[in-house]
């Protein structure tokens, strides 16, 4: 146990870190008056719009958390429940609160050069990725401690699993509910002003312009955040109660080893995000890729000695474990990778959809939908072979058990980069707020190009980072089902394996609800935000209509009233597929008990991380189709082929921004669940 206070140290300086970052883009200069107007418009819709949000929430968590302890009977439950709620809303907060005051200084360094604004806009995404690991890592590390972990570390991970119940339960509604506000501002927005109005994007004549820059905070700031700030926190768990099992050999080092190894990567990600500096003719993602690479070496080289000191034993060869966490870090990069291809304009998939194009919008949705069926193949298969390849290593090990654990040590490698990862996800909200900003405050052409290369390069990052999300979320539902295994055997006293016979009828059925209630919650929020996006397409048509001089640019727009829409919409839209996916998973574990609840659980994992790749990558494709005939191709913009692309991509929109990244948080919510109350299935 001598370095459980590595973990909470590095906890308390990754918050330094943050505060250093806050203090740091707050002191750079705010522009002009102007561009001080728009942002303290988006600033003040975006936090109005968090504090209600996080207000239902809340509700939702004491009720939760009432009805968690009334029928698991342990107080402990109930306190990490609410602990972890609770942190993981703080992160959002936090994270939300420096982005929407980081985009003005972007704005306005943007008039200087593009290093300025690139390092503003990056160290205003640091705070969000420093500030979600810190207080994820800290959470489970002083719950781990006041259940008395120091005493009895195989006894404690099992009592706060609830935090990472309240993570996810959060995070599923802040992402939920996010995604349905950023995509139904956007689709009003895009389908009034660009097709109808045929006026660009963030065109201060446009009432929907607001909430569409509002939209990309809430969605990409707070949701992400919110996503994975669970993700660290339920996978820390999941491997902590896996390496109960090596405690004969490793004693407490095997169960707070994630702790540790997540500390390594925040360590690392802190020094990697100094190394982002960008030239004024250089390409901004150069400069993040610079930062990702110093992490990602850091991170492998911080994570040998870690692993050679924590994991070796009598006749156990620590390096099997080290391979595992860098296959882990490797898949990391190849997700990273195969999101690019799918979603960028430089390559096959995209410009297939753009060619498409040409003969109108339903040849476009038709291609969209190839590129995001077809993107599903090539992340299922490195998945299976990282975990292959991670439980094989840990099976070379010797150890009883040891390739379970091999595939949470893996878990543990590709996390190790999560803090850099999710500075260059909230970078790419800040720059984009930031464009807008400049657009609407008039600036000159060279500051709109600078601001027009950081948008460019935050695309791909938000891109990279829903790639990101689904791998880790992938290996960590892997963990979090294994240590559902484990837990059921130790109600149970089975020494030996708990079959999961997918031949019982209550077993199949159980696997059936599994795979249904993904498409089921997929249906309900896309739903959602179309029925949102119908009442800002009336208000901005109703503006256009019924203000005199708004088109001509004389009077202003009542962009309040589209913000006040569609907060409305997304809060009220957001419940009942939230609570759908809470409810049924503890149905069928009641009424079919826990080996039904296994397959369940397998069977949804697995189907919502297909049908989330699918909708992320041909989300991206169809984005990026429209932006590829935007430069100039197939006619440019205002030809046939870009009104297909904007009905496409307005297609892609709750895809890609809502439904897809709420299926990561889905994954591990169910998993969660089922850990938390298994003793209530057997």
């Amino acid at each position: 146990m001598e370095l459980f206070p590595f973990v909470v140290v590095v906890g308390f300086l990754a918050l330094l870190a943050a505060a250093y970052m806050t203090i740091s883009v707050l002191r750079e200069d705010t522009g002009t008056k102007e561009m001080q107007e728009i942002a303290s418009a988006i600033k003040e819709g975006a936090m109005a719009f968090l504090n209600r949000q996080y207000s239902t929430i809340a509700g939702l968590a004491i009720i939760v958390a009432v009805v968690l302890g009334f029928l698991t009977r342990q107080y402990h439950t109930g306190i990490a429940f609410i602990t972890g709620a609770a942190f993981s809303a703080l992160s959002g907060y936090i994270g939300m609160y420096v982005a929407v005051s980081s985009n003005l200084r972007v704005a306005a360094g943007a008039r200087h050069s593009l290093n300025k604004a690139l390092v503003v806009a990056f160290r205003g995404g640091a705070v969000t990725g420093l500030a979600v690991t810190a207080l994820s890592v800290l959470g489970v590390a002083l719950l781990f401690y006041a259940f008395g972990g120091l005493l009895h570390p195989d006894k404690a991970p099992l009592e706060i699993v609830g935090f990472g119940f309240g993570a996810s339960f959060v995070a599923l509604f802040a992402q939920l509910g996010g995604g349905i506000y950023t995509k139904a501002a956007d689709v009003g927005a895009d389908l009034v002003g660009k097709v109808e109005a045929g006026i660009p994007e963030d065109d201060p004549r446009n009432p929907a312009v607001i909430a569409d820059l509002v939209g990309d905070n809430v969605g990409d700031c707070a949701g992400r955040g919110a996503d994975l700030f669970e993700s660290t926190a339920a996978e820390n768990i999941g491997a902590m109660i896996l390496g109960i099992s090596l405690v004969p050999v490793f004693g407490a080092k095997g169960i707070i080893f994630p702790l540790v190894a997540r500390a390594v990567g925040i360590l690392a990600s802190i020094v990697g995000m100094f190394f982002v500096r960008g030239r004024e003719e250089g390409d901004p993602m150069s400069a993040l890729n610079r930062g990702y690479f110093v992490t990602t070496i850091l991170a492998i080289a911080g994570l040998y000695p870690v692993t050679r000191y924590m994991l070796s034993g009598p006749g156990v060869n620590f390096l099997y474990f080290y391979g595992a966490a860098v296959i882990g870090i490797l898949l990391s990069y190849i997700f990273v990778f195969l999101t690019q291809y799918y979603t960028s304009y430089d390559y096959r998939p995209v410009r297939e959809i753009a060619r498409a194009s040409i003969t109108g919008p339903a040849t476009n949705i038709i291609a969209g939908l190839a590129v995001g069926f077809e993107s599903t193949a090539l992340p299922v298969i490195f998945i299976s072979m990282a975990i292959l390849g991670a439980y094989w290593l840990g099976v070379q090990s010797g150890l009883p058990g040891g390739g379970l654990y091999g595939t949470a040590v893996a878990t543990m490698g590709m996390l190790s980069t999560a803090a850099y990862i999710l500075a260059m996800d909230t970078y790419g909200p800040i720059t984009d707020n930031a464009g807008g900003i400049v657009e609407m405050s008039g600036a000159p052409p060279e500051v709109r190009r600078r601001t027009d290369r950081l948008d460019a390069s935050g695309n791909t990052t938000k891109a990279l980072t829903k790639g990101y999300a689904i791998g880790s979320a992938a290996l960590a539902t892997f963990l979090l089902f294994s240590a559902y295994i484990d837990e059921v055997k130790l109600l149970l006293n089975i020494k030996g394996d708990f079959p999961v016979d997918i031949g019982k009828p209550e077993v199949f059925v159980g696997a059936f609800i599994g795979a249904m209630m993904v498409f089921l919650f997929s249906s309900a929020a896309i739903r959602a935000v179309g029925r949102a996006a119908q009442y800002v397409i009336l208000e901005v048509r109703r503006q256009f209509k019924e203000i005199p001089g708004l088109m001509e640019g004389k009077a202003r727009p009542q962009y309040g009233n589209c913000v006040d829409i569609v907060t409305r919409g997304a809060l009220k839209e957001m419940v009942l597929p939230g609570m759908v996916v809470v409810v049924t998973p503890i149905l069928v574990g009641l009424i079919l008990k826990a080996e039904a609840a296994a397959a369940f659980l397998m069977i949804g994992t697995i189907t919502g991380v297909i049908v989330a790749l699918f909708l992320n990558n041909g989300g991206g494709a169809w984005d990026n189709a429209k932006k590829f005939i935007e430069l100039g191709n197939y006619g440019g913009k205002g030809s046939e082929a870009h009104k297909a692309g904007v009905v496409g991509d307005t297609v892609g929109d709750p895809c890609k921004d809502t439904a897809g990244p709420s299926l990561h948080v889905l994954v591990k919510l169910i998993s969660t669940i089922t850990l938390v109350l298994a003793r209530l299935f057997v």
